[in-house]
């Protein structure tokens, strides 16, 4: 089974690492009612995406 010759310096494992950690999601606000959505999202409270209702909201009922 083949093993490493040399060692990989502390930068080449921190740059082949960099890519693992996950960046913290960015909320907006909601145009309509103002609540917290994620982006290129319907709204979950209100069920609104681009000014229009695509999904049946929870206040509807």
């Amino acid at each position: 089974m083949p093993n490493p010759k040399r060692r990989h310096s502390k930068r080449r494992t921190a740059l082949r690492r960099s890519h693992d950690f996950l960046s913290p999601e960015n909320p907006a606000n909601c145009p309509n009612c103002g609540e917290r959505k994620l982006s290129h999202r319907a709204c979950p409270k209100c069920g609104e995406y681009k000014g229009r209702a695509v999904v049946a909201s929870k206040e509807a009922k």
